[in-house]
């Protein structure tokens, strides 16, 4: 036993040598390979031999080519050239100045359309400094088609809106508006509106800059000139705001379907995609698509121009030329919002009573976004956001935000709560009859948002005063039941 012991030990000892060896042998193999790889790589002859190529693909990962938006991609240009500065006979040094590139563009449009027979409405964003501490200007022309390619034309001077109240970044909203003395485009030849846009010395008072670009083009007989007094195919037509972010498919879901139901059939729901609906809110959406209540547009561009808020006074005026004949009313507010009729009117019967103004506000009712009756507790994640978040608050003394909706046969421009460049009157005493309930920082929240709870009536939290509002909360049940009755199931397993 003794002598076994002792040979089993004695060929583990050679095994484990031999193993060492091995691996010293390989090290040294490596070490050698590595070598000659470095030495390759500095000799000029070897490294442009044909027989090197293949050793060195082996041994040396390739260098990635590289490509057009590659940022070590050199880009041979003109340089500048430099004006000097120059002493003047009288001892007097002038200074030069030397400009080099664009700061922003003179116009980015995003859409235009016919406003009537005669008129135009071109949409878009252009350099804030520009039109805030300049005179751009902006002229029109249209030319008709013709079979020998000149085609007759006539021109008018435009006149510019900036309805986003100041509130641009690089970029401000502009509404160029253009009117010609008499009707164009309906002799059935088509044409084109093009708009001549100059800086008129802005940026640069020795340089006049004037971009001209086609903004509208037209087929033969493809104008209706009935279509701008026709009545229109909805009462009601929503215009909704950039949808950004990591939006909650579940709170979607729950305003769509709230609103269909309050607007009724003959409703539209247009949707602007800045980058928040993701493939789960587009699953929400695609029931109400396909039965033609929503419109998606994708505007996820827009983020490459530096405007407010993702650009949401571009958004609301491009709906509102896009849309206003095809509409009675235009409403504009948020998916975290919540429009309600006191009880006894009917979105019919108010906007029959309303109809003699061109606009009217809403009134907010600011909701908690976080606390939920106690009673709810361990089930409220089964509960819609409405039904759940049922604390409101009643802070006194605050100026809240309004709402608003417009008939946009009336309107030029318009804005974020409220158009100020209308034709008619406006209501804002609506109280009583309408408001919204607004939810604040639930629709990018994809957990529960019930963190506190509480059993009573009325209480503080945050130093803010909350009561008691189960409005909307009495309205869940018939909203889904007209949900299932409408388009079925097909969103009951929809996730926050």
């Amino acid at each position: 036993m003794a002598k076994e012991k002792e040979a089993k030990e004695k060929g583990l000892f050679v095994g484990l040598a031999w193993s060492c060896g091995d691996i010293k042998l390989l090290l040294t193999s490596l070490f050698f390979l590595c070598s000659l790889a470095t030495i390759i790589q500095f000799h000029p002859y070897l490294t442009s031999a044909p027989h090197t190529t293949t050793l060195l693909s082996c041994l040396v990962p390739p260098t990635p080519e590289p490509t057009a938006n590659s940022s070590s991609t050199s880009v041979a240009t003109t340089p500048h050239p430099m004006k000097r500065d120059q002493m003047g006979p009288d001892s007097v040094l002038k200074r030069s100045f030397n400009p080099v590139g664009s700061a922003a563009y003179l116009f980015i449009q995003i859409s235009a359309y016919r406003g009537g027979t005669n008129t135009f409405a071109i949409v878009g964003l252009a350099s804030k400094p520009l039109h805030m501490f300049a005179k751009p200007q902006f002229k029109c022309e249209w030319i008709d088609n013709a079979d020998n390619g000149n085609g007759s034309s006539i021109s008018a001077d435009a006149y510019k809106i900036l309805p986003d109240w100041g509130y641009g970044r690089v970029y401000t909203v502009v509404v160029v508006n253009c009117t010609f003395e008499k009707p164009v485009g309906l002799n059935g030849l088509g044409g084109k509106l093009v708009v001549h846009a100059s800086t008129n010395g802005g940026g640069d008072r020795d340089v006049d800059l004037v971009e001209s670009f086609v903004a509208i083009e037209e087929e033969p007989s493809s104008v209706n000139g009935s279509v701008f007094t026709a009545p229109p195919d909805y009462d009601y037509l929503y215009c909704g705001s950039p949808l950004y972010g990591n939006l909650s498919p579940q709170r979607i879901r729950e305003w769509i379907v709230y609103h269909v139901k309050l607007f009724g059939r003959r409703a539209h729901f247009v949707i602007y995609d800045a980058g928040g609906i993701h493939a789960a809110v587009v699953d929400v959406l695609r029931p109400w698509i396909e039965i033609g209540a929503v419109t998606l547009h994708d505007i996820r561009d827009q983020e490459r121009f530096d405007g407010y808020y993702h650009n949401q006074f571009l958004v609301v005026n491009d709906c509102l030329h896009r849309y206003r004949f095809n509409t009675k009313w235009m409403f504009f507010f948020d998916v975290d919002e919540f429009v309600y009729l006191e009880p006894g009117l009917t979105i019919d019967s108010l906007l029959k009573e309303l109809e003699g103004y061109s606009q009217f506000t809403i009134e907010q009712m600011p909701m908690s976004n976080k606390i939920c009756l106690a009673d709810d507790k361990g089930k409220s994640w089964r509960m819609w956001g409405f039904e759940k978040l049922v604390y409101r608050d009643v802070k006194r003394g605050i100026r809240r935000d309004r709402k608003y909706a417009i008939q946009p046969r009336y309107a030029f421009a318009t804005g974020v709560h409220m158009s100020q460049n209308i034709a008619g009157k406006s209501l804002h005493k609506t109280e009583g009859r309408i408001k919204y309930f607004h939810y604040h920082g639930t629709i990018a929240n994809r957990r529960e948002p019930c963190t506190e709870f509480s059993n009573t009536t009325e209480l503080t939290f945050d130093r803010t005063p909350y009561m008691l509002d189960e409005t909307l909360r009495r309205l869940a049940g018939s909203i889904k039941r007209f949900e299932l009755k409408t388009i079925g199931d097909r969103l009951v397993h929809t996730r926050q």
